[in-house]
């Protein structure tokens, strides 16, 4: 196990133009934080390091949606998205925040350093102006068609569908989400980092340096940049939120969100080191400091192309070592969406299931988005829960600890002699911390949480084999030999568990009451759980979700599912003006079908036989995609009887039959309520 002696762990900085959900926590904050938690708990010095991007275009749209300033969305959110994080147990060393004083003064500092090092171009170019604002649209305040996949809803500094990095100029068809106009192009002066002079840097650096050790999905999409080469990219923007440009002849221009923010993990650092006594450049200056960037894949080109080249570009900081992007968590098929509401948010996760923060990042963990998109569903939830925390991890604790109180009061008993089973089962369990750490060193967290899960298992098979609450009844002394054991397992757990279960290692840490053994200990200590040291009660390490628990979240998805068809539903312009007369020409009539078959050869058309009270008429209907000939038969429907006939297929339709569409498409008859109303009857 390689053990350097000082990590700088970065976790993305989340928007502050919303709450966190589960597909932040999968890709980024939760194996971050596994990682973190495994470099401290195997003695190595750490600083695990995030804040709130306060920056983002995304933010003063917000604010102008809801009325505010700005300032009110980041005040706002951010407390939240600290609170949630605390709460579920993401041990972040600093958190803190682009709006801070001590970032606004590190950022421009940055900045001015490589301006001074002649490290930037400035150019004169046309970039897109909404006429109707009068203001420039950089980043989201413009959308269109991504000019790499013909994703039609792309920002003006990414499209989400495909992942690419784009300047707003590069859309096709752009439009101002600001007013919905078509923008014009106005020139506009910038600085911009010459991204191409650092393509052989790149080459030998990520191209050669990293081909082996970094993961596919990362390294496969800068390789992908770097051979269709590198372009200068804008370091400043044309808007009046962020950190104004600190050059003259720049007002009006703040730094891009995309320079600002990475160096929000400098500051924030800069932080902490005041904050605890420290001194923050070896965490960012020293060449044996492993530096390490947790993010999602939409980030890979800004934290391996861009970041680094400014690092590169300034000149006194170290590179990242590594930067282990996950891929995209849906939820229940579909892709999770912040405007739509269709996540699971986890400031409401912990209220509607407070004590359950382990039971979500296992979850989170064992179906984590590693080398693929990956779905959440309720239901895999509920089933991680009960079938493996519940009846695996939880069921064996319980019952060491229930036996150990029940047979010996809590004492650790003193073992005889290990049979060949003991010796086996103790040298199985000694061989899990390097296991575990090997999968956590390669980022590997999925593959860990199991080799987790292995223990308790490897705990649970050695019970059921040696049948002590059977041995007591014979071999008391064989039965104190096996509980020994099964201890020994259990307070492994304790500390092999910390990493992923946080505020289970530490409940089972007051039941065994002692100081969990170091992990690099559990290989070559004797014992772990000495003879003769008391234990605590048993408690549940953990409860199952109920059937209607997981009903409860499903109902409330489809709840926001309707809501969103609700909202996005095109409504039919009004048709131009009718005036009484031409209504009263209209004859609709209450009618009965009495006879339905497809028409042959026709997919959408039924031909029905409809008494109208006048008579039996044939009407041709185009719903057969929506309704069998059988489930229609006796259906009372609204007729318009005197429209004049027209041949469809050959077959005379004598009438019209009045349907509407649901918000989710399918079509439904517009009937008559009342029971009582029979054929023929008008409606007026």
């Amino acid at each position: 196990m390689s053990t350097p002696k000082r990590y700088t762990i970065t976790a993305a900085l989340p928007y502050t133009n919303g709450p966190i959900h589960i597909g932040h926590l999968a890709g980024v904050y939760v194996p971050a934080d596994i990682y973190s938690r495994f470099m401290r708990i195997t003695g190595n010095d750490v600083a695990y390091i995030c804040g709130s991007d306060e920056h983002g275009a995304a933010i003063p749209m917000r604010a102008k949606k809801e009325g505010v300033s700005p300032q009110v969305i980041i005040d706002k959110y951010h407390k939240i998205i600290k609170q949630s994080f605390a709460d579920f147990g993401i041990s972040f060393d600093n958190y803190s925040r682009t709006s801070s004083a001590i970032h606004h003064e590190t950022a421009s500092e940055f900045f001015k350093k490589m301006y001074e090092d002649g490290k930037f171009i400035e150019e004169v170019t046309e970039q897109l102006y909404d006429d109707e604002a009068k203001q420039f649209l950089a980043d989201r305040f413009v959308t269109g068609t991504c000019p790499k996949c013909a994703h039609e809803e792309a920002y003006g500094d990414q499209c989400e569908k495909c992942g690419s990095s784009l300047n707003a100029t590069d859309l096709i068809n752009p439009i101002s989400t600001i007013s919905g106009a078509v923008p014009t192009l106005k020139q506009t002066k910038h600085w911009f980092l010459p991204l191409d002079q650092y393509e052989d840097f790149m080459k030998e650096w990520v191209i050669e340096g990293h081909k082996k050790d970094w993961k596919p999905n990362v390294y496969g999409q800068v390789k992908s940049w770097v051979d269709e080469g590198l372009r200068p990219r804008a370091v400043t923007r044309d808007l009046d939120w962020g950190i104004p440009v600190p050059v003259d002849g720049a007002e009006g221009k703040v730094l891009y969100v995309w320079f600002d923010a990475p160096v929000g993990y400098i500051s924030s650092t800069k932080e902490w080191a005041a904050r605890e006594g420290k001194d923050w450049e070896p965490y960012w200056k020293d060449k044996d400091t492993k530096l390490v960037h947790f993010i999602g894949k939409d980030n890979i080109v800004f934290h391996c192309i861009i970041f680094p080249s400014m690092l590169k570009a300034e000149g006194s900081y170290i590179l990242p070592e590594n930067v282990p992007a996950n891929e995209f968590l849906n939820l229940e098929g579909n892709k999770l969406s912040t405007s739509k509401n269709w996540a699971v948010w986890l400031h409401e996760y912990l209220e509607e299931f407070p004590g359950k923060q382990d039971v979500l990042r296992y979850a989170l963990t064992a179906n984590a988005p590693e080398s693929k998109d990956n779905d959440f569903t309720w239901k895999d939830f509920q089933a991680r829960n009960n079938n493996e925390l519940v009846a695996i991890f939880g069921n064996f604790i319980n019952r060491v600890i229930v036996l150990t109180n029940k047979y010996y009061n809590g004492i650790v008993p003193t073992p005889s002699a290990l049979s060949d089973v003991d010796t086996q089962t103790l040298t199985e369990l000694r061989a899990y911390p390097a296991v575990i750490a090997s999968s956590i060193e390669r980022y590997r967290f999925r593959e860990a949480s199991q080799e987790l899960m292995n223990v308790a298992r490897l705990g649970n098979k050695y019970l059921a084999d040696e049948e002590p609450w059977k041995l007591i009844k014979t071999d008391e002394e064989r039965t104190r030999t096996v509980m020994y054991v099964a201890l020994q397992i259990a307070s492994t757990l304790a500390t092999l568990a910390e990493p992923f279960l946080p505020f289970t290692s530490a409940k089972l840490t007051t039941m065994l009451n002692h100081t969990p053994i170091a992990w690099n200990a559990i290989a070559t200590e004797e014992t772990l759980l000495a003879a003769g040291h008391q234990i605590e009660k048993a408690q549940l390490l953990f409860d199952k979700v109920e059937d209607a628990d997981v009903q409860k979240q499903l109902d409330k998805l489809e709840a926001t599912k309707k809501a969103n068809e609700i909202a996005n539903k095109t409504v039919e312009p009004q048709k131009e003006t009718a005036t009484f007369d031409d209504f009263t020409k209209l004859d609709l009539r209450v009618g009965t079908i009495i006879e339905a078959e497809k028409m042959p050869k026709a997919k959408k058309l039924l031909v029905l036989k409809v008494d109208t009270g006048i008579n039996v008429r044939t009407i041709v209907s185009g719903i057969a995609e929506h309704f069998s000939p059988e489930e229609i038969l006796g259906k009372k429907v609204t007729v318009l009887v005197n429209l004049a006939p027209r041949k469809l297929r050959g077959v005379e339709s004598e009438g019209m039959i009045l349907m509407t569409e649901t918000p989710d498409g399918s079509l439904v008859f517009v009937n008559p309520d009342d029971a009582t109303v029979t054929s023929g009857a008008t409606i007026n």
